[in-house]
């Protein structure tokens, strides 16, 4: 199977986060958020920025600790065995194998502003047409081809695309502000934030309106770090650094986006938000206040940032396939690398795979609102390993070591639910089918002998299905799309005595190793050498 080589420095690794992060979060998130949430969306993006930090603080610690690539699979097999990794690792590739067709997606959308025949109107909605689908196809195979056959051009490739992307919005930033800038488009931003009502919507837009997804790339660092060089620096810098530099870079999209913005828009509402060019919203707005040359820019970034994005989560996902091919969910040769030290077959089933994506989930939007009720599912372990292996592992080298980590993975493991929850429960309604799939292949990987388990494991995940079945529970009775029965208010101090429930039960749950079972576990799963 070959190993995987330690050859990723920090600043390279901090690239990649920030290339995973800046994709088509950055073109379309500011007009959804500004139509559930009008001005006070700039709120939005300061919650969900705050929130995000805090969880890539908990990955650096575990990641730095545990540089395992794949490490969303493998850091629950420590901490809660198997059955809790093969539930949590499944939620995660799940999702990651997502996340390039909706960068895909955006490409051909903003594309479509001159080229109409690559996409068609249902509902409402714009999805693929056949050439779409087609031209789907055609960029899912290079994204592939550029991470099976060199290294050297995926590294070359991906600090070109990242000075390139952080320029361009910086640029637009600056020339909107300075061309058009409407500050009578933010007169309710105060009033939304002291109203009950104005409030659920500045909550909703951080799940369903792309905040959450725009910073999601943070994890790029946690899946590559078996590849990782000098993990006390490329690990933080990689998760929380990207976060942070990237929070700043959005809250001045979301503000131009605002001011530019001419009252004709927004005359009818926020939520009725619209004007010429808006399938892509920042071109769109480009063109009506006569900008040539950004209007020129941001039609190539469209293309260059979903697909640098996507080059990155192809790169992460093929880590996540492997580790489940090495520890025994998916068949062996799934870890297969080729010379260039890639696992060639994961990227090959991950893009067929991937292609199916664009089937039930016709829509941008339509893809982010699942996306991010299970992705946060993901994030919520990472609280919840770290306390554990404080725990279990107490003598373990951190390079990076987060303070106060009690109360901050609580905080963090409350924010991943209450993220979840605002998703809505049609949203959750999907996530509970996909979590039933997911069980099924478990059992037929055990039936098939291809994972061990024993009584100590099945004790150890004693609190998934409560869990789950609680996220599911409270969504349908709560006020986000649910029957209202916890009312908007009451339902934060519900989620918030269930987190506190919930990660006392798994903490007291965890699986307690010896010192040669950790041992073994990562001699044997520690596949990178340093070269």
């Amino acid at each position: 199977m070959g190993q995987l080589s330690r050859r990723i420095s920090p600043m390279t690794l901090f690239m990649l986060s920030m290339n995973g992060i800046i994709g088509s979060g950055w073109l379309f998130a500011p007009l959804y958020a500004a139509k559930i949430a009008g001005a006070a969306a700039i709120f939005s993006w300061v919650i969900g920025g705050s929130a995000a930090i805090l969880i890539a603080f908990t990955f650096a610690e575990l990641a730095s600790m545990l540089p395992i690539a794949g490490g969303t699979a493998h850091i629950p097999q420590l901490s809660h065995g198997a059955f809790a990794s093969f539930i949590l690792s499944w939620i995660a590739w799940l999702t990651a194998l997502i996340l390039a067709p909706i960068e895909v997606q955006a490409v051909l959308q903003y594309a479509s502003l001159y080229f109409p025949a690559l996409m068609r109107e249902v509902g409402g909605i714009p999805v693929l047409s056949i050439w779409g689908y087609i031209w789907a196809a055609i960029l899912m195979i290079s994204l592939c081809l550029i991470n099976i056959l060199s290294y050297r051009g995926l590294v070359r490739f991906n600090f070109v695309l990242f000075v390139f992307k952080f320029s361009v919005i910086l640029i637009t930033i600056f020339a909107l502000m300075h061309a058009q800038f409407h500050t009578a488009n933010f007169a309710g931003m105060l009033a939304s934030a002291s109203s009950s009502q104005g409030w659920k919507a500045i909550l909703s837009a951080v799940a369903t309106g792309g905040i959450m997804l725009a910073f999601n790339g943070f994890k790029s660092g946690v899946e590559l770090a078996g590849e990782a060089k000098n993990l006390k620096v490329s690990i933080p810098l990689s998760t929380v650094g990207s976060v942070a530099a990237c929070l700043l870079l959005y809250i001045g999209l979301q503000a131009c986006f605002i001011g530019a913005l001419h009252p004709s828009a927004i005359a009818n509402g926020w939520q009725n938000l619209s004007y010429t060019g808006d399938i892509g919203p920042f071109v769109g707005l480009a063109a009506g206040v006569g900008l040539v040359m950004l209007l020129k820019l941001l039609y190539l970034n469209s293309i260059v940032s979903p697909l640098s994005a996507g080059l990155v989560y192809v790169t992460s996902t093929a880590r996540i396939l492997y580790a489940m091919s090495r520890i025994g969910y998916v068949p062996k040769f799934l870890s297969h690398l080729n010379h260039q030290h890639f696992p060639v077959w994961a990227i090959v089933i991950n893009f067929l795979l991937g292609m199916l994506s664009f089937l039930p989930l016709p829509g941008w939007q339509a893809m982010v609102n699942f996306l991010v009720s299970a992705m946060v599912i993901t994030y919520a372990m990472g609280p919840i390993a770290l306390l554990c292996l404080r725990l279990t592992m107490p003598e373990k080298e951190r390079p990076f070591r987060l303070p106060a980590a009690n109360l901050l993975c609580l905080l963090a493991f409350y924010c991943c639910n209450l993220f979840s929850y605002w998703t809505g429960w049609d949203t959750i309604s999907k996530l509970a089918i996909a979590l039933f799939i997911g069980l099924m292949f478990f059992f037929i990987s055990y039936a098939r002998g291809s994972v061990n388990i024993d009584k100590r494991e099945l004790r150890s995940a004693i609190w998934i299905m409560p869990y789950l079945v609680g996220l599911v529970i409270i969504s349908y009775l709560g006020s986000f799309g649910g029957r209202n029965i916890i009312p908007f208010g009451w339902d934060f101090l519900v989620i918030a005595l269930f987190s506190a429930a919930i990660l006392y039960i798994s903490v007291r749950s965890r699986a307690v190793l010896t010192s040669k079972e950790v041992t073994d576990y990562l001699i044997s799963n520690t596949a990178a050498v340093e070269r």
